[in-house]
């Protein structure tokens, strides 16, 4: 996955050593004043306890935050610029050298805040923990401690003099840093001590095995952790705004995630804001993340990539998660307590009720699975034109509006459930492989019928006869057919004869759409007789064909032909596409006028230039 760029290089600060502190860049020197305490309720007297609400549980309590002077710590010699590369940032690692301090002999994190704006987070650091501070237990499990703060005089909102923040350690490495790290899988799995009791937390019960488990396992420990962290912020009315690699580490005593920096939230959203930064890819929607990020975690990786297996695992619940937490509509986002009961976080001991849309995407993902595959024998299709006739059944938008808004943009074609016919048994001359066969729905602006403007892009290459089996390469080309193609509301009679043995399939039909797990998505009793759909018409056809190498007529004609044998006829002649039978984000299904199903997935055309 993509993060983000990393901290700027360190910088030399003083050595480690007794005597007074060398002051810090901003002034801050180590002069005497004295130590003022107060807690995270409106007053600040440190004799007068605070009040318990009811329902804070046994951790509740107040939370002291301490003014420092520099004179209470040994500065060690390391020092970076920020987290993720901000350069208004210092941070320090210290020791707590006061022997009346309850710190004393602790390392700590001194976060030096030099910018107007750096300074403004402090405060809001400050502020936020008062809100935190009640329930203790939650705080100090799921937040990076502030200990407290150093300024040169007694007022903290003073905006002339330095401000340094005194951050709890949870040791050198960010998450990003561990992640990094070449063995970052046994180091991880031994700082959280994982065994049988560990694992127990994410519904396991064992530990060890293959890789992709261990991985999985370790990142359903990682991110219940966070969503817990989350969900406790966003219970106060915060939201974290940069929740990101750097801004995550892992504690090796309690063997939980830390997260720092927390600031306020305009509104008390339940929402998982964004979860972790991603580039966002302008005008594409998330749940096609797979489709764009599937050719960049293959590249260089013949056995296949330990993180696309992770998240096509349980029917691709992993891409689905991954799609609810990084969906721009809010009201789209999956919550954080929504998203702990979630299949991919959910381990194989706990039972769970996935809802019907998480099972809707799991048909669709292995209907993508299998199509992916090379369909060799006839049960392997009857199995795939199974999962598309229920897929079908299960159209989450039958409505002709909901097509008019999806279905713009560029489809690759995955599957059909018509005649398949290669190059293995007939031996053409030339030889033609087809590369990808796209479907470009663009709809016209100067028109007030639904229309669109069609485009069938057939991508092929003419290989060499001699060694075609092994060498691949050859000149490429492309057959474009052009269309216009207009969208009415209709339907699709799955049973039009009366006669008995007709009744006795469709029961047959019925009983096998509508058992097990399909039944609490489908909620129906029996297969009804029609489902509803969206008619096309297309107008006139335009073909067009290009290619690397220069053809002669007769050599193009040849090269015609075999693409058309090899490619579904309604490709080639877009007219012969009738109706549209089931539609979302990611997936599509239409229907050809022989009854043949072509199943597509949304395309980023970006990716595939």
């Amino acid at each position: 996955m993509p993060v983000v760029a990393a901290a700027a290089a360190a910088v030399a600060a003083r050595p480690t050593g007794a005597g007074p502190a060398r002051p810090l860049r901003g002034g801050v020197s180590a002069r005497p004043c004295r130590r003022r305490g107060f807690r995270a309720e409106a007053s600040s007297s440190a004799s007068t306890p605070a009040p318990v609400a009811a329902d804070e549980g046994a951790g509740a309590g107040p939370c002291p935050v301490v003014r420092f002077e520099m004179g209470d710590f040994d500065v060690a010699d390391r020092v970076s610029v920020g987290l993720h590369g901000r350069s208004d940032e210092m941070i320090f690692e210290a020791t707590v050298r006061d022997p009346s301090s309850e710190l004393y002999g602790s390392t700590v994190v001194l976060r030096q805040l030099m910018s107007f704006q750096a300074k403004r987070r402090g405060r809001r650091a400050l502020e936020v923990l008062k809100k935190l501070a009640r329930r203790q237990m939650m705080y100090h499990s799921y937040a990076m401690q502030v200990h407290g703060y150093v300024t040169p005089g007694n007022d903290v909102e003073q905006d002339d003099g330095s401000f340094i923040l005194v951050h709890g350690y949870h040791g050198s490495y960010s998450l990003r840093h561990w992640l990094q790290l070449s063995d970052w899988l046994p180091t991880l799995e031994a700082t959280l001590a994982l065994d049988e009791e560990q694992v127990r937390r994410v519904g396991d019960d064992s530990v060890g095995g293959p890789a992709v488990t261990r991985q999985l396992r370790l990142i359903r420990i990682l991110m219940r952790d966070l969503l817990i962290g989350v969900n406790y912020l966003h219970s106060h009315g915060l939201a974290h705004t940069e929740l990101r690699l750097e801004n995550v580490h892992v504690s090796p005593i309690d063997k939980h995630v830390k997260m720092c920096w927390l600031y306020h939230g305009k509104d008390g959203s339940e929402r998982a804001n964004g979860f972790f930064y991603f580039p966002k890819i302008q005008g594409d929607d998330p749940a096609c993340l797979r489709e764009f990020l599937l050719p960049i975690l293959c590249r260089n990786s013949p056995s296949g990539n330990i993180g696309l297996q992770m998240l096509d695992r349980q029917w691709g619940a992993g891409w689905n998660l991954l799609a609810l937490l990084l969906a721009t509509k809010p009201d789209k986002r999956i919550s954080c307590v929504d998203a702990l009961r979630h299949p991919f976080l959910c381990g194989p001991k706990w039972r769970i009720n996935p809802s019907v849309d998480v099972i809707r995407w799991g048909l669709g993902s292995t209907a993508v699975r299998m199509a992916e595959d090379y369909i060799y024998g006839q049960h392997q299709r009857r199995r795939l034109a199974y999962f598309v006739e229920l897929m079908e059944v299960l159209n989450p938008n039958p409505r002709t509006e909901n097509w008019l808004n999806i279905l713009p943009g560029h489809w690759r074609l995955l599957y059909c459930t018509g005649r398949h016919i290669g190059l293995t048994l007939r031996q053409p001359s030339p030889r033609i492989l087809i590369t990808d066969v796209f479907l470009t729905f663009a709809q016209t602006s100067d028109s007030i019928d639904p229309v669109f403007s069609l485009t069938s892009d057939i991508g092929f290459k003419i290989m060499a006869e001699s060694d075609w089996p092994h060498d691949k390469s050859g000149s490429e080309g492309t057959l474009s057919v052009t269309s216009s193609a207009r969208i009415a509301t209709g339907r699709i009679y799955i049973h039009e004869q009366d006669g008995d043995d007709s009744r006795v399939a469709s029961s047959r039909s019925s009983r096998r759409y509508l058992r097990g797990k399909w039944r609490k998505v489908s909620k129906m009793k029996e297969l009804p007789a029609s489902l509803p759909t969206v008619n096309i018409t297309m107008d006139e056809l335009d073909v067009s064909m290009s290619c690397s190498s220069t053809l002669n007529v007769s050599s193009a004609q040849k090269v015609l032909q075999e693409i058309r044998t090899q490619t579904p006829p309604e490709m080639f002649d877009l007219s012969k596409i009738v109706c549209g039978t089931y539609v979302d984000a990611r997936l599509m299904i239409l229907r050809g006028v022989n009854g043949s199903a072509l199943f597509f997935t949304r395309s980023n055309s970006r990716a595939d230039s």
